[in-house]
């Protein structure tokens, strides 16, 4: 029983009234981005708040960790909207099964770790980056479609949108000051609710997006040909939803883990994603991930328990089945107003006031990351980059670090002593160190402070023994660890080194 009880974190303290009032304003907002996704894909409309509904209320029980908010996220949503255009619906539901199985392999094998990887200067630019798509998705609710087509708002219209739209970021701002007792989300989106309503102003309402009106999800079993080429259309879709799902959501996880100085469990947010992702497949839902926006609203309103996503979850379907009518009166100002101030708060500030501190490598990565995730609206390629860029300056840094120490002892051997790592990128630099024509007949590489980290390493030993060799000298190589050792020995059939065993020597730490 203690491990059901641990399972839904039931022992945690939980705040009722922020975790209620935190699910409803979660609800509010994730309804129109929702929508907005799954219009933009061309799905339809209730595709999408079934994918929010589903998503959130799966991870929220079974997630990584509380607090964390999911739904159909428009980073996912993105990756289907080729396999809509070419093969259908029922391709797109098969692709994001598909998917839900790849992500629970992943947290099977507790790959979900890897996130660590992610340096902090791609957090940053990560991080600011999306903030700036937050605010700029927002502008497009500053339009309106005339004559099928899609143009800015003009006149008393515009003026009563940026009117209202400032009166909710107002409201958010200011509130906190005064009171904390209540969600300024949710304040101001009710006020501006009841100021429309009250003086029956005409503007944009949730309505005119598309109506929310539905039944339960059903279930449906995707309608494909079970053979091997369907597979060979919906992998690389499946993979790749995947990917930025995990991407995304593992980065929200993190994120949040700083926010609330609280550790999540990677491997098991993998998990209840990939079968939220399974049951959106066969309940009618364009599939997700963790939502950044959504969290922020939600951990900004006093949550940490898992109680506001599953009240979110559950606000969403009871709006699907009853409260259509009245959810869709909701000024769009509102909810615009909300997630400008989302935008705002999910912005790293910070990063320029330490922007001068910062090596310079660290400043263009960061503002590369941003712009990718800016300009291409993909998440996942920008953190590759950010990424690999990374590892590729570490590199390079490194190999720039190893010398070496050179002295003759009183019996005439030649010793080197290494410092730094001997890898792919430090191979030339210690080629340099030798000077195999003014050795003497016994040289001795000492490795104490260093270690032979992979294949490249390998081959330049051998090549560096070849040549005394050719010489008529002998090599030798002491103060190898453990782990260097065996790499040697996997490697001696196409290798010739000569290894001293040394017996006083002992591996203080094995990375």
């Amino acid at each position: 029983m203690k491990s059901y009880l641990n399972l839904f974190d039931f022992k945690q303290k939980v705040n009722y009234k922020n975790e209620i009032l935190a699910g409803l304003t979660v609800a509010m907002t994730m309804m129109p981005e929702s929508l907005s996704f799954a219009i933009l894909a061309g799905f339809p409309p209730l595709v999408g708040l079934y994918a929010a509904f589903i998503m959130g209320l799966i991870t929220s029980i079974f997630g990584g960790r509380p607090g964390l908010i999911s739904g159909g996220a428009g980073a996912t949503v993105i990756v289907l909207i080729a396999l809509m255009k070419s093969n259908g619906i029922e391709y797109v539901f098969a692709a994001i099964v598909l998917a839900g199985v790849i992500q629970i392999i992943v947290g099977l094998f507790k790959l979900g770790k890897f996130i660590r990887l992610v340096p902090q200067p791609v957090m940053y630019g990560f991080v600011n980056g999306l903030a700036v798509v937050i605010f700029m998705a927002q502008l497009e609710q500053f339009k309106t479609v005339v004559n099928g087509q899609l143009v800015w708002l003009s006149g008393n219209a515009l003026y009563l949108m940026v009117g209202l739209v400032l009166l909710t970021i107002s409201i958010v701002a200011f509130l906190p000051k005064i009171t904390k007792i209540i969600p300024p989300s949710l304040v101001a989106i009710m006020v501006v609710f009841l100021l429309v309503l009250g003086l029956n102003i005409d503007t944009k309402t949730v309505k005119d997006i598309a109506s929310v009106s539905g039944g339960f999800p059903p279930f449906h079993i995707p309608k494909i040909p079970f053979e091997l080429e369907t597979l060979k259309i919906i992998f690389p879709y499946a993979l790749i939803m995947a990917g930025v799902g995990l991407t995304e959501g593992l980065l929200t996880l993190n994120l949040v883990d700083e926010i609330t100085a609280t550790k999540g469990n990677s491997n098991r947010e993998c998990i209840a994603q990939g079968t939220a992702n399974i049951a959106n497949g066969f309940f009618f839902g364009m599939g997700g991930c963790p939502m950044i926006a959504q969290t922020l609203v939600n951990l900004s309103a006093g949550a940490r328990a898992r109680l506001s996503g599953i009240i979110a979850s559950l606000t969403i379907l009871l709006i699907i089945l009853f409260g259509a009518p009245i959810i869709e009166r909701v000024p769009m100002a509102a909810l615009t107003g909300v997630m400008i101030m989302v935008a705002v708060s999910t912005f790293e500030w910070i990063s320029f006031k330490i922007i001068n501190k910062m090596p310079k490598q660290d400043i263009v990565i960061g503002i590369l990351v941003a712009l990718i995730t800016i300009f291409l609206h993909n998440l996942a390629l920008a953190v590759l980059v950010g990424v690999i860029i990374s590892a590729l300056v570490f590199a390079w840094e490194s190999a720039k670090r190893i010398r070496a120490k050179k002295y003759i002892d009183e019996n005439g051997v030649k010793h080197y002593e290494i410092f730094g790592p001997l890898f792919f990128a430090s191979v030339s630099a210690f080629n340099e160190k030798f000077t195999v024509e003014q050795d003497p007949e016994l040289v001795v590489i000492n490795f104490s402070e260093s270690r032979v980290a992979d294949m490249s390493g390998i081959d330049a030993l051998s090549k560096l023994t070849i040549r005394y060799a050719e010489a008529g000298k002998k090599l030798h190589l002491r103060g190898l660890s453990a782990d260097c050792r065996t790499l040697l020995k996997n490697a001696e059939a196409v290798i010739e080194v000569n290894v001293i065993e040394d017996p006083n020597y002992v591996v203080l730490s094995k990375s």
